[in-house]
C-alpha cells in the first residue's frame, strides 16, 4: 500500500474491547424506588399489613433486579477478554464449591438437627398423649366396684408425668368419681367420643383423654405449663405451644399456657443452650397439631408445638460424652480433608491459568478470522497448530470458510438462474392472449395463475374471422421449465395449424374457414410426437364458435369436460380422444353444441378440481358444479373470480397446489 493510500484511508475503531457504556437508571429502578418510598410512608404511618407487606416484596423484587443488571454490566466491561474470562472461571472453580460445600454441610446439620429435634418432641408428646388415652379407655372398661381403686392407683401413677393431672369418670346414671377429690373437672359437652389430644379450656391449654362406652364416660385432664413442655425432653432447649389459624374462635381471645401447678417447679427461665462456636446456629422449628375446643365439639384448630435451641443441643441429646468426643475428632478429621481440599483445588486453579495462555491465543485467531470474514475475505486461513480440540475447531473454522466460498458461488448462479426464470415468465406472460376479443353476443373472461414462476397450463384464443373464434386450453404434463417449454411449443404448433388452415380456406377463395377441429388436433398430436421426448404429453382442448349460428364445434384431447350451465344444470361437454404427443395417428373425434342465450361454458384445469383442503379432501367438481350455478347469471369475469377465491379459501393457503387456468364464456 502507497503512502498517499495510507492517509487516505479512513481510521478503524480499535478491535478488542467493547464500547463503554454507563448505567443507565431504567424503569426497573424507577420502580425500586418508588416501593422504597411507598414503603417508607407505611412504616411513618405505622399502617402494617399487607399492604406493607406487598411493598416490602416489589423492594426486594425490585432491587434484586437492578443489582443484578448492575453485575452484569460491571462484570460485562470489566472481563470482556476471554482471558480475563477464563481467570475469572478458575477463581469460581476453585473458591465457590468449597463455599458452597460449607454452606450445604452447615445447613444440612441445621436441617437435620430441626428435624431430629421435632421429631423427639412430637414423639414425646404423643407417647404422653397415648397414656393419657390408654388411662382412659382402662377406667372406661373397669368394674363399677374396682373404679374408685383404679382411679386413684392412675393418680398416683401420672401425678408425677402429669403435675395437676385430674380424673373425672360418670356413669349413666349420673354418678362421678373425679381424681383428686377435690378436683373441679367437669364433663365436656356431649359429641366429642373417643378422643385424645390437646384441648383448649378457659384460654388455657391442656392435655385430655376422653372415653364414652357403655359402662362410664372418662375424662382425664392435665394441664399444659412450660415446665411440662420443657420436661417432655429435658435438655433439649425451650418448648413453646402457641395458636395459628383459629377459625373458630374469636381473634381478641388469646390462649396461653397454664400457670405452674402444685408438684412442679417455678418458671425454668431461658432454655436456649449457649453456643459452641460461631457455627453452631440457632433452630426454631415446630410441627403442627390439631386441638380441640372444650365447648365446640365440631370445631378444630391448630397449634404449633415449636422448639428453640441449638444444633450442639440436638448433637448433644444423641450422643453421650465418649460419643461427643469421637465426634469431634471425626469434624478435626473433616477440617484436614478441607484444607487438602483446597491446596488441591489452589493447584487445579495455578494449572487452569497457565493453560489459559494458549486458549486464548487460538480464541483471539479465530475472533481475527471472523473479522476478516465479516469484511467478505473468505480467501482466510487461520494457522492450526496442535491436534486438540482447539486445533480442531481452527480446522473446522478453515472448512467453514472453505464451504462459504462454495455457496456464495452457488448463491450467485442461483440468483442467475432466478433471474432467468424471471426472464421465462415474462416472456410465457407474452404467449398469454393480451385481448379478449369481443364477437358478437358472446362474452369471454380468463384466469391464470402459475404455482411457481412458470406455468405448464396454456390457454388460447383468436379470431379466425369475424364470425368465428378459436378457443383452446391445455394443461402439459408436470411443473416447471420442461412444462413450460412444452406449453411454448404446444401454443406455437396449435397457431401454426390455425394459421395453416386459414390459409389454405383464403387460397381455395372460401368466404369462411373451414376448419375442422379433429384434424387440427390429430395433426398437433402428431407434431409432438415427433419433437418431443415420448414422456412429454399434454391434454388439450379446442373448439370453434360459429357467432352467426352459435354452435361449437370442438375436439376434447383427454382434458377434463368443460362444463356448460344451462337453465341452472351443468352439462359436461364430449372427450373425444386420449392425451396429445403421447402416441402417433391418433384418431380423433369432433363434436357440436349449440350456445343459447344465458349459457355459461366454463373451461378449466386440474388446478380447480384438485386442490387439496387440511384433511386431505380435494376441492372435486362438484363444488365448482355447485359454484357455477350459483353464480351463473353474473359476468364471466365475476364467475372466474369467485370460482379462483373459492379454490383458494378451500385450501387455506396463499401458495397454490397447481397451476389454476380458467377459461369462462358466456353467450348473452
Amino acid at each position: 500500500m502507497s503512502p498517499t493510500q495510507q492517509r487516505e484511508r479512513p481510521s478503524e475503531p480499535r478491535r478488542g474491547k467493547p464500547p463503554r457504556r454507563g448505567w443507565v437508571v431504567g424503569w426497573i429502578e424507577w420502580l425500586f424506588f418508588v416501593s422504597l418510598a411507598v414503603l417508607a410512608v407505611l412504616q411513618w404511618t405505622s399502617d402494617f399489613g399487607r399492604a406493607t407487606i406487598a411493598a416490602l416484596a416489589a423492594a426486594v423484587v425490585f432491587g434484586v433486579i437492578a443489582l443484578a443488571r448492575l453485575a452484569l454490566l460491571a462484570l460485562r466491561q470489566a472481563i470482556w477478554h476471554i482471558r480475563d474470562r477464563l481467570i475469572v472461571s478458575y477463581v469460581f472453580i476453585a473458591v465457590v464449591p468449597i463455599l458452597l460445600l460449607a454452606i450445604f454441610a452447615e445447613m444440612g446439620a441445621w436441617v437435620l438437627s430441626s428435624q431430629i429435634g421435632a421429631y423427639l418432641l412430637k414423639a414425646e408428646m404423643d407417647r404422653r398423649i397415648g397414656s393419657l388415652q390408654n388411662t382412659a379407655g382402662a377406667l372406661s372398661r373397669a368394674p363399677v366396684a374396682q373404679r374408685a381403686e383404679a382411679i386413684r392407683r392412675s393418680g398416683f401413677i401420672f401425678r408425677e408425668r402429669f403435675p395437676g393431672l385430674e380424673i373425672l369418670v360418670r356413669d349413666p346414671r349420673g354418678s362421678e368419681v373425679r381424681y383428686p377429690e377435690d378436683a373441679s373437672i367437669t364433663a365436656p359437652p356431649e359429641g366429642f367420643g373417643d378422643r385424645a389430644g390437646v384441648v383448649v379450656k378457659e384460654g388455657h391449654y391442656y392435655l385430655w383423654a376422653h372415653a364414652g362406652g357403655p359402662r362410664s364416660e372418662v375424662v382425664v385432664l392435665a394441664p399444659v405449663t412450660r415446665a411440662f413442655l420443657r420436661g417432655l425432653v429435658p435438655n433439649l432447649g425451650d418448648v413453646y405451644l402457641t395458636g395459628f389459624m383459629q377459625t373458630g374462635r374469636p381473634q381478641a381471645e388469646q390462649v396461653r399456657l397454664h400457670a405452674p401447678v402444685p408438684g412442679e417447679p417455678g418458671d425454668p427461665g431461658p432454655g436456649l443452650p449457649p453456643a459452641v462456636n460461631f457455627l453452631d446456629l440457632t433452630i426454631q422449628y415446630g410441627v403442627p397439631m390439631p386441638i380441640s375446643v372444650w365447648d365446640q365439639p365440631d370445631a378444630e384448630e391448630s397449634a404449633l408445638l415449636g422448639i428453640r435451641t441449638r444444633i450442639s443441643g440436638v448433637i448433644n441429646l444423641l450422643f453421650n460424652q465418649q460419643q461427643w468426643r469421637e465426634q469431634t475428632l471425626l469434624l478435626e478429621l473433616l477440617v484436614l480433608l478441607a484444607i487438602i481440599f483446597i491446596l488441591v483445588e489452589l493447584l487445579a486453579a495455578f494449572v487452569g491459568i497457565s493453560m489459559t495462555r494458549a486458549i486464548a491465543g487460538a480464541l483471539q485467531n479465530l475472533y481475527e478470522g471472523t473479522e476478516r470474514i465479516k469484511e467478505g475475505d473468505f480467501a482466510h486461513r487461520i494457522e492450526v497448530k496442535g491436534r486438540d480440540q482447539l486445533a480442531e475447531l481452527g480446522r473446522s473454522f478453515n472448512a467453514m470458510t472453505e464451504n462459504l466460498e462454495r455457496l456464495l458461488r452457488s448463491e450467485k448462479e442461483r440468483q442467475r438462474l432466478q433471474a432467468e426464470l424471471e426472464i421465462a415468465r415474462e416472456v410465457q406472460s407474452q404467449l398469454h392472449p393480451r385481448e379478449i376479443p369481443a364477437l358478437g353476443t358472446l362474452r369471454l373472461a380468463s384466469v391464470c395463475n402459475a404455482a411457481s414462476m412458470v406455468s405448464g397450463d396454456y390457454y388460447d384464443y383468436q379470431a379466425v374471422s369475424d364470425r368465428h373464434l378459436a378457443i383452446a386450453l391445455g394443461d402439459v404434463a408436470g411443473k416447471g421449465i420442461s412444462a413450460a417449454l412444452l406449453m411454448a411449443t404446444l401454443q406455437s404448433a396449435m397457431r401454426s395449424q390455425l394459421s395453416h388452415c386459414m390459409d389454405l380456406a383464403a387460397g381455395n377463395g372460401e368466404p369462411l374457414p373451414d376448419v375442422s377441429t379433429a384434424r387440427l388436433v390429430a395433426n398437433l398430436n402428431q407434431h409432438l410426437y415427433s419433437s418431443t421426448a415420448p414422456e412429454k404429453y399434454a391434454t388439450f382442448f379446442f373448439s370453434i364458435y360459429d357467432e352467426e349460428t352459435g354452435r361449437l364445434s370442438y375436439t376434447n384431447a383427454g382434458h377434463l369436460p368443460p362444463l356448460l350451465i344451462r337453465h341452472g344444470e351443468a352439462l359436461p361437454l364430449d372427450v373425444n380422444g386420449t392425451v396429445v404427443g403421447a402416441f402417433p395417428n391418433v384418431p380423433y373425434d369432433e363434436s357440436h353444441i349449440i350456445l343459447l342465450p344465458g349459457d355459461l361454458l366454463v373451461c378449466y384445469t386440474d388446478g380447480i378440481t384438485e386442490p387439496e383442503n387440511e384433511y386431505g379432501e380435494m376441492f372435486g367438481e362438484q363444488r365448482l358444479i355447485e359454484l357455477l350455478c350459483e353464480h351463473g347469471e353474473r359476468e364471466p369475469g365475476e364467475v372466474a373470480a369467485a370460482v379462483v377465491d373459492a379454490v383458494r379459501r378451500w385450501t387455506a393457503s396463499t401458495e397454490l397446489q397447481d397451476d389454476v387456468t380458467l377459461v369462462v364464456a358466456k353467450k348473452l
